[in-house]
């Protein structure tokens, strides 16, 4: 019998268009998502490939800190839960396997957003200023 090991390769090229500026990437924040709190094809695109069966979780989403788990989510102006305060935003796009229930990610909570381009979107009248909170401007 003889083995013949296969390699393939993907890559995948992160849409940031709303990434409004540099400023802030630079010091990112590690964070873990709970994958039950986001939404297939608004905060993650599901894989259809079975040869990549990874599911990818947006640049972009925003997201707030679940309170009894210390967790995150997606960003929700009327959850109860912790998420109706904004944390700041998935900075780079993370691969995550069927079955995960927990994704580690980088946070953007410092920087220049545009709001339109947001995965999902925000409505920035909803977002409550904090001076401890996240330090995002928007455009």
């Amino acid at each position: 019998m003889t083995l013949q090991p296969i390699v393939m390769s993907a890559s995948y090229t992160a849409d940031r268009a709303w990434l409004g500026s540099l400023h802030g990437t630079n010091s990112t924040e590690t964070i873990t998502l709970d994958v039950s709190k986001l939404a297939a094809g608004t905060h993650y695109a599901a894989s259809a490939d079975t040869s990549q069966p990874y599911s990818r979780v947006l640049s972009g989403v925003p997201v707030g800190k679940i309170t009894a788990s210390g967790l995150y989510g997606a960003y929700d102006p009327a959850a109860t839960d912790g998420r109706q305060a904004l944390a700041g935003f998935v900075f780079a796009e993370t691969l995550f396997a069927p079955t995960a229930t927990k994704v580690p990610a980088a946070l953007l909570w410092h920087g220049v957003v545009v709001a339109a381009k947001v995965p999902g979107g925000i409505d920035v009248t909803k977002v409550t200023a904090s001076v401890t909170g996240p330090q995002i401007r928007f455009v």
